[in-house]
């Protein structure tokens, strides 16, 4: 409750909910952006201000999405589909009362869960080894290629290149260079920083300019903002299951927050009495996405803090964050630095409470600002990046790394290429090679079923397993039924 970090968890809620509102700059190059400024801050105002820009952002991304048919933030896709019909209806203002209260019950939900739920994970997973830590990073792995993006081989080729760029540099246990070509900047590997400016910032930029078309024009600030009580009535199942839904999916290595909006929204659909009207301003198919969302983030800190695992590309750079001040999340936050993790945890329910208060009167002001120019907006927030990368560490090597990422990124938006599984695979790859390496020394042979001789890590490659081989059963599943079906099919017809 000390001014400063008051004053941090409403920095951070208020240029996430602006970042948000602006299209092409999601959270994670924000975050990206800001990480050279954290370094002179305290370290619990820090982690406090990104938390705040991270939930934030997942509030404003839907301001966008229901005026101007524009997502703000990925998440926010979903809500694009009725909460659009419903501003086209004259009901914006419903609409995005509502998304305010489903994001603010949902965060709510999900931080109580978080606070509750940590403890007693932390404390399993005091029992993990290297060996268990190894088979959980593999498991997270698995889950990358299944929930990020459309297409699993494409979700684990990404991985494998961030694996490739994160182990360039000197091995952390045989002291080896690799892949570095005598080129002394690689020896200490690629910058994350530099890395997550140049793909999610820049790429993201450079890839708007070229796809920028006409908005069409804004629709007027609504004046009536509070739902009815009918609007109550319809979105209170969706918001309560939105809340569990998309804590569920935010624990799960992978699970985004767009992941669960659109979990959400589908079995709202399927649940509903009258799916007829999702797609044409049904009020369920802008509170349960947006209740889910809000729910994932705050779900994505339990992995983070107590095992130590960002389960996506943000809570990575809050990840990179912590350990550039110093800290290590994982079973022994809560005894270390306890007041890392529940000065994190009061902030979330004090940022909730910030956001609520801020995006119902400040709509206006978020309008105002979608009128500027993307021609205008665009050089600015390019200048940003740029010089965000050289005063990391005041390196034209930085600047040119960021500029290189920049095009890498700009072209895998335009094929259609997720990069938030590199950038995933790119944190959790030295975390998982080290794991690896002393899991082996204490096998003492280097024999790679020593990890099927402890129960937790025997359980954890079991399923991840289970998941590689999943489309390869299933498909064999149907192809046998099929080759049944077609046999009866024909002794039928024989015997007729």
């Amino acid at each position: 409750m000390t001014p400063g970090n008051l004053l941090a968890v409403f920095l951070g809620a208020f240029i996430g909910t602006v970042i948000g509102v602006l299209p092409g700059l999601g959270p994670t190059a924000t975050l990206a952006l800001l990480l050279p400024i954290t370094i002179g801050m305290d370290m619990v105002t820090a982690l406090i201000m990104m938390s705040g820009i991270y939930y934030g952002a997942m509030y404003g991304g839907s301001t966008t999405s229901i005026l101007v048919n524009i997502p703000g933030e990925a998440a926010s896709v979903v809500t694009c589909i009725d909460g659009y019909q419903m501003a086209r209806q004259g009901r914006a203002g419903p609409a995005l009362g509502m998304s305010a209260f489903g994001s603010f019950i949902g965060g709510t939900v999900s931080v109580v869960a978080v606070m509750l739920i940590s403890p007693f994970l932390a404390e399993t997973a005091l029992k993990f080894g290297a060996p268990e830590m190894f088979a959980l990073l593999f498991f997270a792995f698995t889950c990358i290629g299944g929930l990020t993006g459309t297409s699993r081989v494409q979700g684990l080729l990404m991985a494998c290149f961030g694996l490739l760029l994160g182990s360039i540099g000197t091995d952390d246990i045989q002291g080896v260079d690799r892949f570095v070509f005598g080129i002394l900047y690689l020896q200490d590997g690629i910058g994350l920083v530099p890395l997550a400016m140049g793909i999610f910032g820049l790429g993201e930029i450079l890839y708007n300019i070229e796809k920028r078309q006409e908005q069409g024009s804004i629709l007027e600030t609504p004046r009536r903002l509070l739902p009815t009580f009918k609007d109550w009535i319809r979105a209170a199942l969706p918001i309560a299951r939105g809340s569990f839904l998309g804590f569920g999916v935010g624990i799960i290595p992978g699970g985004m927050p767009a992941v669960a909006s659109l979990m959400s929204y589908a079995l709202e659909k399927r649940v509903s009495k009258r799916p007829e009207v999702f797609g044409h301003g049904a009020i369920e198919g802008v509170a349960g996405p947006e209740t889910a969302n809000n729910a994932a983030t705050a779900g994505g800190f339990v992995p983070l803090l107590t095992l130590g695992i960002p389960t996506n590309s943000v809570l990575a750079l809050m990840l990179a964050a912590m350990m550039l001040h110093g800290v290590t999340p994982g079973p022994l936050l809560l005894v270390k630095w306890p007041d890392v993790f529940w000065g994190v945890i009061a902030s979330m329910y004090i940022g909730n409470v910030m956001l609520l208060v801020l995006n119902l009167p400040m709509i206006g002001l978020f309008v105002q600002i979608l009128k500027v120019p993307y021609g205008i907006l665009s050089p600015l927030i390019i200048m940003f990046v740029l010089l965000g990368a050289y005063a990391l560490k005041n390196s034209v090597a930085d600047l040119v790394t960021t500029i290189l990422f920049g095009l890498m990124g700009y072209l895998m938006k335009r094929f259609g290429i997720e990069p938030a599984p590199l950038i995933l695979a790119f944190v959790l790859g030295p975390m998982l090679e080290n794991s690896l390496s002393k899991a082996l020394i204490m096998s003492r042979t280097g024999n790679p079923l020593f990890f099927f001789t402890r129960p937790i890590s025997a359980a954890l490659l079991s399923l991840a397993i289970l998941v590689l081989l999943f489309p390869l059963l299933r498909w064999a599943w149907r192809s046998a039924t099929g080759r049944g079906n077609r046999r009866r099919h024909a002794a039928a017809q024989r015997n007729g």
